[in-house]
């Protein structure tokens, strides 16, 4: 199944706002990936809350469950 991402971001250093992903799949919402300096948060569509991770614990959550490119 394709997902869709959608975002609008200029190349920079990341500043006080956060970068928002809008994740679909199809026409059916996901939710919202939002990037920030300390975190990373997961937000499903029929929420006001979000699921939130460090960049170190998303970093070990992806080594532990992730697949490694070009496998």
């Amino acid at each position: 199944m394709a997902y869709k991402v959608k975002f609008d971001i200029p190349f920079r250093e990341l500043g006080k706002a956060d970068i928002v992903f809008k994740v679909s799949e199809g026409d059916s919402a996901l939710g919202t990936f939002k990037v920030s300096k300390g975190a990373v948060v997961w937000v499903p569509r029929s929420s006001s809350y979000g699921y939130k991770m460090t960049w170190k614990k998303f970093q070990e959550v992806m080594k532990k469950e992730g697949k490694k490119e070009g496998e």
